[in-house]
């Protein structure tokens, strides 16, 4: 097997899912495609887009592996050899971790729901008054134990921004995905990269 090419394949399809979950990561900072929320991010910005999970979890952190990698795949590089693959597994494991952590950011963002402008009912105010909050992510009466996930029907408990939540459950699900599929090849690589310091590669036997 030669691992030198595995590494150059898996460099290459790091690359794009690095550039997709930065994007995905920025737009978010603009929900809704409002330009609001970010001029008051303590009060109107989902926690888990200040984290920056695609940007710096499955962003950073994995371009910087996928460079690393993606050298050793060269037959004329200076990566492509026993050492070069030992540092993989290093480089490897780095993206291993930021995969992870946007994975977690994304995960806990989606379960928690938005940050929104929604109209709350309580005995202090029983015809209801808009804040600012996470109407999903409380105790509060008038939401069921359901996750809102599921029941599609609460997502215009969110009054603004528009289309908050569908905005919100789609790019933390692509993050999410990213960092899975990234968080899976780097894994591989970890092995691959074992082999390549072990049993050599191409450009060893070359």
């Amino acid at each position: 097997m030669c691992t030198g090419k595995c590494a150059k394949f898996i460099g290459y399809a790091l690359y794009p899912l690095v550039v997709i979950s930065l994007i995905a990561n920025i737009i978010e900072f603009f929900p809704g495609w409002e330009t609001q929320p970010i001029s008051n991010p303590s009060d109107q910005m989902t926690p888990e887009v200040l984290f920056m999970g695609g940007i710096i979890g499955s962003g950073i952190l994995v371009l910087i592996p996928a460079i690393h990698i993606q050298a050793t795949g060269r037959e004329e590089g200076c990566c492509n050899n026993r050492c070069g693959m030992f540092l993989s597994i290093i480089f490897a494991a780095i993206g291993v971790a930021g995969s992870v952590y946007g994975f977690a950011a994304s995960v806990v963002g989606m379960v928690k729901g938005p940050v929104c402008q929604f109209l709350l009912k309580n005995e202090t105010y029983p015809q209801g008054i808009l804040t600012w909050g996470r109407p999903f992510d409380t105790d509060l009466a008038q939401f069921s134990n359901e996750s809102y996930l599921f029941n599609q029907t609460a997502w215009n408990t969110c009054e603004y921004p528009k289309d908050v939540v569908l905005f919100n459950v789609v790019l933390f699900s692509i993050v999410l995905s990213t960092s899975a599929i990234s968080l899976v090849l780097c894994a591989i690589q970890m092995v691959n990269g074992l082999f390549g310091c072990c049993c050599g590669t191409c450009g060893d036997k070359k």
